[in-house]
């Protein structure tokens, strides 16, 4: 064998050159920015409305601003936690917060179960029945809460009330001239009924599209094992809606949680100290008392309040997410 084949022999068996080129940097797909361009007015929109406010009532918490600031245009002097330590330790504070809680719990309790009912009677109507409903569902919900709010004055007042006068043909009813408004859980269960009849139809409508998702075949399978009744929706029908339920449940407590416009309206912008929710106590000690750090302050722990309740929103929705 020459060298000349030897060579050649040797240069077949030798592995070929592995030797790549430097990994190149991922190039960004075209257009993946125009998502963040298209939605950057919403956000700084959001920010401008809602963001600075935000930050402006903070800052404002650990300041001491009264009506004289505001004349003078001098600048108020901070003061720390001054404001949430006379604020926290105010025996009035917590027992407006607990008046809030319970209000929650009942206007939430009451708004669910028959808006839950009303989704359902929707379910089982016919289509022209459903529609009407529908319609009438849509209009109550599209009331001003001013118009509103003077339809409820006008059914509980005390000589013209619809309600007095309905009551009191009852027998042993006697309601003629009755104020509803002097006992305080009397006139918080009108205020409830205010609240309720107007978050009916959200609550409503959204559980309704819910129910509609519900397999027919998974009800009539249950009815064949014997299930009836309660048993089928508790095993049924609730597992489908339960993601939508739980979602409008926790959007009614935000809601609830800052009633406002229905306690100042009914009690004819001056509020007593047994119908102050949380909203409303702000006020007061912004506007009334002169002391709007100390409304400002009130309005941050609220916030505080919710936002364990906003998290917890969040979390559901995307958790719905990942099962879609």
């Amino acid at each position: 064998m020459s060298a000349a084949d030897t060579l050649q022999s040797v240069t077949k068996g030798a592995p070929p050159d592995r030797t790549e080129a430097p990994a190149r940097p991922p190039r960004r797909r075209k257009g993946a920015l125009l998502p963040y361009l298209l939605i950057a007015p919403a956000i700084i929109v959001l920010a401008g409305v809602l963001g600075w406010p935000l930050i402006d009532t903070v800052l404002l918490s650990f300041q001491d601003e009264r009506r004289n600031n505001l004349w003078a245009g001098t600048a108020p002097p901070w003061v720390g936690l001054d404001q949430y330590t006379a604020i926290l330790g105010d025996s009035e504070f917590w027992q407006v917060t607990l008046r809030t809680l319970v209000f929650v719990v009942v206007c939430v309790v009451i708004t669910m179960l028959l808006g839950l009912l009303m989704a359902m009677l929707l379910q089982r109507v016919s289509t022209w029945i459903r529609l009407l409903m529908t319609a009438a569902l849509v209009a109550v919900w599209s009331m001003p809460l001013l118009v509103a709010t003077s339809i409820f004055r006008w059914l509980f007042d005390s000589d013209y009330g619809l309600a007095n006068s309905l009551l009191s043909k009852l027998p042993g009813v006697d309601l003629r001239g009755h104020n509803w408004f002097l006992d305080p859980v009397q006139g918080l269960a009108i205020i409830v009924g205010v609240v309720v009849w107007g978050a009916i139809p959200f609550i409503a409508i959204s559980l309704h599209s819910a129910l509609t998702q519900v397999p027919q075949e998974l009800e009539e399978a249950a009815r064949i094992d014997g299930a009836q009744g309660f048993g089928i929706f508790r095993y049924v029908i609730f597992p489908v809606i339960k993601p939508v339920f739980v979602m409008t449940t926790t959007l009614n407590v935000i809601w609830d949680f800052g009633v406002f416009g229905q306690v100042f309206l009914m009690r004819n912008a001056h509020p007593e100290p047994e119908y102050q929710l949380l909203g409303i106590y702000s006020y007061s000690k912004a506007f009334e008392s002169n002391s709007f750090s100390q409304g400002a302050a009130i309005s941050v722990i609220t916030v505080l309040m919710l936002a364990g309740v906003s998290v917890y929103y969040l979390r559901q929705l995307m958790k719905i997410g990942e099962v879609e």
